[in-house]
């Protein structure tokens, strides 16, 4: 019975994401058109700029203080190398199955962000309720479930927005302000030898000196020089999406007492903006999913996604990233990185690295306008995979945690 109440409170929020994709599916096919390519894209616009930084900036305000941010420092940390080690393992993927330029970022992108977000949100207050749960009494485990959760969700939005986003970015559009490849820069001697000087005219190749050695540019001549170059390249405003900026808005929010007690609480004299805003960011989730769902109705016609890379991503992701978890927290319990007799906080940090991709990755290939229905696919087989994987995982985890 234990074993059969674990597995419904890990698989319900999977089948939840599983149902709302076909919900979407639906509402895209030709005979009702209420999501096809023009409002997919609507609302993908309304996520990428609204619903996400609204749902990121209330989660980190109302759940992160400085007190508890000193107190779970080693959770960015934990999302940090889980995001590190999926990347490693990405590009080993990468290698072996070469898939097209534009899927790459892809597949970095799914094998390094987790929905470290709304599964966790769901999964691990419904495991405290549990009778036969390790983590001790059930009020004062569901009275810690949401903040650890919470975070969670604000930290990993941090790395998704900011890391994935500039990664994606770059393999599936390359010279995005101007749609033109990024100029590659000098990097041989000659090659700098040929760049342009001050007056405008090419630098020769330098004599010899008089200790007999060809004079060369020093290297914080060359390393300035490289810095200029990609700084006209790079607009920041367009490099840092909306949801990472909302994330540093909210942590100052949650961090700053004075701030704090003017937005956040029953009492706040400006709660209702709090409040507004929760609403707004509620709606982001389920919107994430229904788009997920129309672009896989096209991705079933077809996608350019391989077989190999579907299995390398799920290997990646129900395999080797949660023994690699297991591994990071032990490390952590060793070194004195983390409380040891926090139990729950010990099973949020397993399961970080044992989630599905994050639905965000989905969001991002919407708003680039390209890979939307092969991210779908994956998207479909990660999931129908992880309704069953992330139960023995769950199961696992909490063995370890009571052995």
């Amino acid at each position: 019975m234990w074993f059969l109440n674990l597995f419904i409170v890990a698989v319900m929020p999977v089948l939840k994401v599983i149902l709302l994709t076909g919900v979407g599916l639906f509402i895209a096919l030709d005979r009702i058109k209420l999501l096809g390519p023009e409002p997919n894209r609507y609302l993908n616009n309304l996520v990428f700029y609204v619903l996400c930084p609204s749902l990121v900036a209330t989660s980190l305000a109302e759940t992160v203080t400085f007190q508890s941010f000193v107190t779970l420092w080693f959770m960015p940390l934990n999302l940090l190398l889980a995001f590190f080690f999926g990347s490693i393992l990405a590009w080993l993927l990468i290698k072996i199955t070469k898939p097209p330029k534009h899927l790459q970022g892809i597949v970095i992108g799914c094998c390094s962000a987790g929905n470290v977000g709304n599964l966790p949100l769901i999964m691990v207050p419904a495991v405290c309720e549990e009778s036969n749960s390790p983590f001790g009494d059930p009020s004062v485990c569901s009275m810690h479930a949401r903040p650890y959760a919470s975070l969670s969700l604000a930290v990993g939005a941090i790395y998704i927005w900011s890391y994935v986003y500039g990664v994606m970015r770059l393999y599936i559009k390359p010279g995005i302000e101007n749609g033109s490849t990024p100029e590659t820069l000098p990097t041989s001697s000659t090659q700098l030898a040929a760049l342009p000087s001050s007056n405008g005219h090419s630098n020769p190749m330098h004599p010899t000196g008089f200790d007999g050695t060809i004079a060369k540019m020093s290297a914080s001549k060359k390393i300035m020089r490289r810095i200029k170059i990609i700084s006209e390249k790079v607009d920041l405003k367009k490099v840092f999406a909306p949801t990472a900026i909302a994330a540093i808005v909210g942590f100052i929010i949650g961090t700053a007492s004075p701030i704090r007690k003017l937005l956040i609480g029953n009492k706040a004299p400006l709660r209702v903006l709090d409040s507004s805003a929760y609403i707004l960011g509620e709606a982001a989730i389920p919107c994430m999913t229904l788009i997920m769902g129309a672009n896989l109705l096209r991705g079933l016609k077809g996608s350019d996604v391989s077989r190999t890379v579907i299995l390398g991503i799920i290997g990646v992701r129900n395999i080797f990233l949660p023994l690699i978890g297991i591994g990071v927290v032990k490390a952590a319990l060793y070194l004195g990185l983390v409380a040891s007799d926090d139990k729950l906080y010990q099973f949020v940090l397993m399961l970080q690295f044992a989630v599905p991709p994050g639905m965000a990755v989905g969001t991002m290939t919407q708003f680039f306008q390209l890979g939307q229905c092969e991210t779908a696919v994956i998207m479909l087989w990660t999931y129908v995979v992880a309704a069953f994987s992330l139960t023995l995982w769950s199961i696992l985890f909490m063995w370890i945690l009571t052995w």
